[in-house]
């Protein structure tokens, strides 16, 4: 842990980023003035500004749920596959391209981009048949994204282990599903506490008693996310490794990991069940398997949780964003970022107008040097986790 933070406040911040920036830091003092929170705030070593919460930051509500706190992208998290194959059997570029295109090919990549026809999946009819839901979140959209990638910072990569075998990688979510279901219960948890009069620091950090049928409906409705992310994550999966399969037959596939970053559960803390929510943050319990990848052309790491209570038993999510996307579009330099992805394949740079105040820019948001190092995040967390596999990228499919 780098620092504690009390001073004037209710409960105090555990940080384990050591330099947080200021935006994040009033975020974490309103939270720690939240009226539903308990115990600390604490901060991943990932930890930048969010929505309301800071990204990488980890809180525990009593009897209550706060759709900010779990952010837009429900359920949002990664799926990591080991393999038997020796890393040198991809040494050739022009085998890791024809993989990198293959699989281009066959999952949809980017925002907007989805399957043409409707995807079947017995969690949707399991979700429906549910006394009370909502139709509105599944809708033929939902049906389409199932199995994609999305876009920002979600990604596949081929990867290679320190001791020489290659991984498959990917980080995406809910797709547009876990925006609509956290818009939808943010409206309503701002009129919940209007009508109760709750004082809140920020009204991004409108919550939901868990006996409110509110809390309730949205606690059954981020579970559902939960699984549409899980179930797309294996989806993409499983067309990776049947890619990976076409090119080299004689592959095995070992462990799997598949976790979420972005969401709240119930558990036992400090002798009481409270409702952990992470935001941009892992599980670690004691002996958990948890993934924390780099940005793209750094390495990522498969963990091992150590149950630290200091944390709610969590590790950082990522690297995290030391610059924000307009400002890496509109600073960084492209012959270092084209430099940073050298040796690994990948699309290079598009241009957007979003990021570059009316005129067209090269998107340089998801570069290694937007990014915090990833070493430095590991290092800083020794004692919330335990490093297992260091990973570094071959080949980089981005959203």
């Amino acid at each position: 842990m780098e620092f504690v933070k009390s001073d004037g406040l209710p409960i105090h911040i555990r940080s384990w980023c050591r330099d947080v920036e200021d935006t994040a830091m009033v975020q974490a003092e309103n939270l720690a003035r939240h009226p539903a929170l308990r115990h600390f705030v604490a901060l991943m070593p990932d930890c930048h500004c969010g929505i309301g919460m800071p990204i990488g930051g980890v809180i525990a509500a009593k009897d209550a749920v706060i759709p900010a706190a779990v952010g837009v992208d429900i359920g949002c998290g990664m799926i990591a596959v080991e393999t038997d194959i020796p890393s040198e059997k991809l040494e050739d570029m022009r085998l890791r391209r024809a993989i990198h295109t293959r699989i281009r090919e066959l999952i949809p990549v980017g925002d907007g981009n989805r399957h043409k026809e409707p995807q079947t999946w017995d969690g949707f009819a399991e979700y429906l048949d549910t006394p009370g839901v909502d139709t509105q979140f599944v809708t033929s959209l939902d049906r389409q994204n199932l199995g994609t990638l999305g876009g920002g910072n979600h990604f596949i990569e081929i990867q290679k282990s320190d001791s020489g075998f290659v991984w498959l990688m990917i980080h995406s979510g809910s797709r547009n599903l876990g925006k609509r279901i956290e818009e939808v219960y943010q409206e309503k948890a701002m009129q919940l506490c209007e009508r109760f009069y709750s004082p809140l620091p920020c009204s991004d950090l409108a919550f939901l008693p868990i006996q409110e049928e509110a809390g309730h409906n949205y606690f059954r409705d981020m579970n559902f996310a939960l699984k549409y992310a899980f179930e797309n994550r294996q989806r993409m999966m499983t067309k990776c490794k049947e890619v990976l399969a076409e090119f080299v037959p004689e592959v095995n596939f070992l462990r799997e990991v598949n976790i979420h970053h972005n969401y709240a559960a119930f558990e036992e803390h400090f002798n009481e069940t409270l409702c952990i929510h992470r935001k941009g943050a892992t599980s670690a319990k004691l002996d958990e398997i948890g993934i924390i990848p780099g940005s793209m052309g750094t390495a990522s790491y498969i963990v091992r949780g150590l149950g630290n209570p200091a944390s709610f038993m969590s590790c950082s999510h990522g690297a995290g964003r030391r610059m924000s996307r307009t400002v890496a579009c509109n600073t960084l330099n492209v012959d270092e970022c084209n430099e940073a992805m050298k040796g690994i394949v990948c699309d290079r740079w598009h241009p957007v107008t979003r990021y570059g105040k009316g005129r067209k820019v090269l998107d340089l948001s998801e570069a290694p040097q937007a990014y915090k190092d990833i070493e430095d995040v590991i290092a800083s967390e020794s004692d919330l986790v335990e490093v297992q596999v260091r990973l570094t990228p071959l080949a980089v499919i981005k959203g």
